[in-house]
């Protein structure tokens, strides 16, 4: 397991699963086509997209695991290493891959926006559960983007396959809201728990060491990553993660403003602030007024 199996072309990946490459920079991977493997370290130097079909043992990405269920999606940025660990057993591959090259984007508008699809930098085990009409969509995108590589190439073929993997995307992101809703199970006490760090992080000195507490901090306190994190409390809260951060800082200065003792670049200090006047800037944009006028006026 220690060592690592790259993959920077979508030819390697092709050959490795037995499938033709139809297309240097794009591929629609049938997973079943590939021989009999054991686990082992992989490295994707492209964008990928699984639709596991068969429990293959623990997916590990990052620090966290994730035991697969049939009609899950994962997502791999480039640049990343995944490994599936299954105690050596040799395991049949199932199930479909969508690998494209970064190349293939470029100058798109899906290559101008790939960063909105926050979902490949998420853990895997915050993959995405598909019902069983979820999972027909994203079949029926991968069809579609596999019927034009199958096409001689001409002036429309780069257009329509990166449209559909744009819209297979989107259809993952309003499915991954789906998510946040229906997994209460899963995400139910994340908010609170989140609450709960600020509480106890403004309890300690660790603003004064560390400073503030910044959104992959926590993410990383909750064992999220950062973006996964971003997007639930965006959909429980409507703010975005530094927001409701921010939120809380404020709520604590406000109680420390009335310290007649403090001043203001003490309180500053003791939220984490580095420089004064940026604590002074929040407070203002945030409650309208400097924390020297709210002191007055209380």
């Amino acid at each position: 397991m220690d060592n690592i199996r790259r993959f920077e072309t979508i030819n390697d990946y092709n050959v490795f699963n037995n499938n033709e490459t139809l297309h240097p920079l794009v591929s629609v991977v049938d997973l079943s086509k590939a021989a009999p493997r054991r686990a082992s370290n992989m490295y994707f130097g492209f964008y990928t997209v699984f639709l596991k079909e068969v429990k293959c043992g623990d997916l590990r990405y990052g620090k966290n695991t994730y035991d697969y269920q049939e009609g899950t999606l994962v997502f791999i940025a480039p640049g990343q290493v995944v490994s599936v660990d299954n105690t050596g057993e040799i395991y049949q591959p199932k199930g479909y891959a969508l690998v494209f090259h970064p190349d293939l984007i470029h100058g798109t508008h899906l290559g101008r926006h790939i960063q909105d699809y926050s979902f490949f930098t998420y853990q895997s085990n915050e993959a995405l559960h598909l019902s069983d009409r979820e999972k027909k969509i994203i079949l029926d995108c991968f069809s579609k983007i596999e019927y034009e590589l199958q096409q001689n190439i001409d002036k429309h073929s780069k257009k329509l396959v990166v449209s559909n993997i744009e819209l297979l995307l989107d259809y993952c992101i309003r499915f991954y809201d789906r998510q946040f809703i229906t997994r209460d199970k899963v995400h139910k006490g994340i908010l609170e728990r989140f609450e709960a760090l600020l509480n106890d992080y403004y309890q300690t000195d660790k603003p004064q060491i560390t400073g503030l507490p910044s959104v992959g901090y926590c993410a990383g306190e909750l064992n999220l990553s950062a973006n996964y994190f971003g997007d639930l409390i965006k959909k429980e809260t409507g703010k975005t993660a530094q927001e409701y951060i921010q939120s809380k800082v404020i709520d604590v200065a406000k109680e420390k403003i009335f310290d007649q003792n403090k001043s203001v670049n003490q309180i500053a200090y003791e939220l984490g602030f580095k420089y004064p006047q940026h604590f002074s800037r929040l407070f203002k944009q945030r409650v309208g007024r400097s924390p020297n006028e709210y002191r007055n006026m209380n």
